[in-house]
């Protein structure tokens, strides 16, 4: 099995959820939706992968990941054909959760997919590129959806967003009989989430890992909202949150040479200082291209945390267990989906977008002093 059909899978598969998560946030504003209601459809989005990431990472370890990557790709087809046929807010839920789980079904897959497919001396190159996949869908997702909007509504947009995910589901009836078959025997069943937790090098990492996921969601949700009440078109809304995904693209071209030139803690600190003055700013600025200016120096910063994380938790995995400790990963970042929009919601609602931006920004910057500290492990080098 190629890399390049993983990384080709990745950019289908996010561009469709990128595109989904704008379009629902949009639709429901649209709707007549409040910050709370926002933040809880935010929530709604991480409540399935939350649950089911750690166990669908045992599956893929065991069984491998064929069916999960399919049964992902049908749950994002039957979540965005309820909005289309059914409108309203219960709808838009429904549909976040189901893209949720789609998320989850697909992310935990493709990350343990991409460390098996690459050779130990390969493994950061091969990451880095994944995440690069992560930035083109996380630029044209958004692009997309905002165009769609503007120029076919809200329902039709739905369905354009269906019609990727089909694509999805075809490419691997056609090309995922290849993928590697899973690993485990029956002798690591009686292994548990304690063991991977009672690693300190794990806690460490699933730490910054949360604080990154935290950070990029705030500002993926929140933008829209921010944008929106100063009264942005959907249009202009989708390029300001491409711009962040155009400067991950950026970043990710050259992390190979950056975690060669500096080590991991050191590249994590400069990228939470970066995101956390970027948020600090947002609510000083009502113009399209400030704002733009703002959220390519957030990506800059953001981009670099995904997949530094990803690969020190690969690399600091048991053998045959990598599936489960990415599976934790994810899990431990959709509790942060969860509890934090809710949070924040609250916030928004009785103080207002500044207050969530302000404090977002000082999480980012307290997160880049713990990682200067030397926190994170710096041997991501081998297995």
């Amino acid at each position: 099995m190629s890399i390049n059909f993983a990384f080709a899978l990745t950019l289908l598969s996010q561009t469709s959820s990128r595109a989904t998560r704008v379009v629902l946030t949009l639709y429901a504003l649209n709707l007549g939706a409040e910050p709370l209601a926002i933040g809880g459809l935010a929530a709604t989005f991480s409540v399935l992968p939350m649950l089911l990431s750690w166990p669908l990472g045992r599956l893929s370890d065991y069984y491998g990941p064929r069916w999960l990557l399919i049964f992902g790709a049908a749950g994002g087809v039957l979540g965005m054909a309820l909005p289309y046929f059914w409108p309203g807010l219960l709808a838009l839920f429904v549909a976040a959760a189901m893209n949720g789980l789609s998320a989850g079904f697909f992310n935990v897959s493709m990350q343990n997919l991409v460390g098996l497919l690459s050779a130990p001396h390969d493994r950061a190159r091969n990451f880095s590129n994944f995440s690069l996949m992560n930035s083109v869908a996380s630029f044209i997702g958004p692009l997309l959806a905002g165009l769609a909007i503007d120029y076919s509504g809200y329902t039709d947009a739905c369905l354009y967003i269906l019609l990727s995910y089909l694509l999805s589901v075809a490419m691997l009836a056609f090309g995922s009989a290849a993928l590697p078959k899973g690993a485990r025997t029956n002798s690591d069943a009686g292994a548990g989430i304690r063991e991977i937790l009672a690693d300190p090098k794990v806690w460490k990492v699933l730490a910054a890992s949360s604080l990154v996921q935290s950070g990029q969601d705030m500002f993926q949700f929140y933008m829209p909202v921010y944008a929106h009440g100063i009264g942005l078109s959907a249009a202009a809304i989708g390029v300001v949150l491409a711009m962040s995904a155009a400067a991950g693209f950026v970043v990710r071209l050259v992390m190979p040479r950056l975690l060669a030139w500096r080590h991991e803690d050191a590249v994590l600190a400069y990228a939470f200082y970066l995101s956390a003055v970027s948020f600090l700013l947002v609510p000083f600025f009502n113009s399209v291209v400030m704002l733009s200016l703002l959220s390519f120096a957030f990506g800059l910063g953001n981009g670099c945390g995904q997949p530094i994380t990803m690969l020190l938790t690969f690399s600091n995995s048991a053998e045959g267990r990598s599936g489960e400790a990415l599976g934790l990963r994810s899990t431990v970042n959709h509790l942060t989906r969860v509890i934090g929009p809710v949070l924040f919601g609250y916030v928004a609602s009785a103080t207002g977008l500044s207050v969530v931006f302000w404090i977002n920004g000082l999480m980012l910057g307290a997160a880049g002093m713990f990682s200067r500290t030397g926190s994170v492990d710096r041997d991501t080098r081998n297995h």
